[in-house]
């Protein structure tokens, strides 16, 4: 077994790097398929978010140029296009790092809950095509529990922070009093519906819902009393919205700098916060060039959530506590997993051996061979076929690789001094 994760997020790569290797939904069944039809990859997994995009494998070798070169080429990145902003990790080094992102240590908004919940997502996305073996599937049961283990026993889930909360919060720096805008929401998942949930908290009355599908987005509107519509028919309402908070799942721009430039019109100007947190962007870049309109991404939420995560520091300490020793716990059922298949290829060599010995006792007991002197015969040739290999492989070491080998032998079968005596040599 050879576990690796490697990928980029929101500290070592900006939004335009992660939006051009962010997988859609609809392409991550096809890419796992692909990812696993190389014989070197044995189970994969894709996490994709506005913050990160990491895969993690289980690969039948120690190399790991093969599956960042899949990634690259799916992208239809050039040669080290993305060198610069990729981490690896391989091994204990891959097992911690996967808890961290499950107990919200790796995210942008230290210790929030969303991202466990996009964990289990991908964890769902890969079973469903088929790419999850015995190591990913233990892994990632092992994160969910140590997730939930982080959030009982440290404080990192109090003082609660997002990207949605910290949207509303640039929203009221902006506008102060929220009860007289008007919201439009575009998408319908978690992240909006918790923005939804902090703009009706902060006084917030008037909300739309666009979404491609209108079902999910009608689920919402009922908890806020909001009215929904779909998305095609954005450029007619668009001019209502005080505040637009987006993030789909749409691999190309929603809202075009043409359809802004004509809400501003009917607006007569007044001024509209735009808050883009999907990745790839929702929104035209060049929108945010219009005058009245105040674009953010979902890099420029980073200070607010600086200001939350200072309250957080022992909890972090805590939980990388708690991490550290479940990495040991994992890594050590890896080792029994290694043991295990090694004490099977061990018996099953020695099957062979008995077996060939026992094939030639019987051919020679057809041909008339006295049995008590066969049975000395074959017993002498299985443990001369026993001991062979690891005896020749002890002759060909230098001294000090021998010295380890044979502390090594004389512990594994429990040699005790009296048994290292020379003996008659046979």
């Amino acid at each position: 077994m050879a576990l690796l994760a490697f990928g980029l997020n929101h500290t070592t790569a900006p939004l335009e790097v992660r939006e051009k290797v962010a997988f859609g939904e609809d392409a991550l069944f096809a890419a796992l398929s692909e990812l696993t039809g190389d014989s070197a990859i044995d189970e994969a997994a894709i996490l994709s978010t506005c913050n990160r995009t990491e895969i993690y494998c289980n690969l039948n070798a120690a190399d790991p140029t093969r599956p960042i070169d899949w990634f690259s080429g799916f992208h239809g990145c050039r040669d080290n296009e993305l060198r610069n902003y990729l981490y690896t990790h391989p091994g204990a080094s891959a097992v911690k790092h996967v808890l961290r992102v499950a107990s919200g240590l790796d995210s942008m908004v230290l210790g929030e809950p969303q991202v466990l919940g996009q964990l289990k997502q991908a964890y769902q996305t890969a079973i469903a095509a088929g790419s999850i073996g015995k190591l990913l599937n233990r892994l990632f049961q092992h994160s969910f529990k140590v997730a939930k283990d982080v959030r009982s026993n440290t404080m990192i889930g109090n003082h609660p922070v997002s990207v949605a909360y910290a949207a509303v919060r640039l929203a009221r720096q902006i506008f102060g009093d929220l009860s007289r805008q008007t919201v439009l929401l575009i998408g319908a998942g978690e992240t909006i519906e918790l923005a939804a949930k902090h703009l009706h908290e902060n006084g917030l009355r008037k909300m739309i819902v666009a979404n491609r599908t209108l079902d999910r987005a009608q689920h919402l509107a009922q908890q806020y009393s909001a009215y929904t519509m779909a998305l095609e028919k954005l450029p007619q309402h668009l001019d209502e919205a005080d505040i637009i908070i987006s993030s789909t799942a749409s691999p190309a721009p929603l809202l075009r700098r043409e359809m802004m430039t004509t809400a501003l019109l009917k607006r007569k100007h007044r001024p509209v916060f735009i808050l883009d947190i999907a990745v790839p962007r929702d929104v035209e870049a060049t929108v945010g060039e219009l005058e009245d309109v105040y674009l953010y991404t979902v890099d420029d939420l980073q200070g607010i959530i600086d200001d939350n995560i200072k309250t957080r520091r022992e909890a972090v300490r805590q939980a990388e506590q708690i991490i550290d020793t479940e990495v040991t716990h994992f890594m050590d059922w890896i080792n029994s997993q290694d043991a295990v298949a090694t004490i099977r290829a061990l018996r099953k060599q020695a099957q062979q051996a008995r077996a060939e010995v026992l094939e030639a006792a019987l051919q020679k007991l057809r041909l008339g061979a006295k049995p008590e002197e066969l049975l000395h015969e074959i017993t002498r040739t299985l443990t001369n076929k026993l001991i062979h290999p690891p005896s020749a492989r002890l002759n060909r070491l230098d001294n000090a690789e021998k010295q380890a080998m044979l502390r090594a032998v004389q512990d594994l079968y429990n040699l005790m001094p009296e048994d290292l005596q020379a003996g008659d040599g046979e």
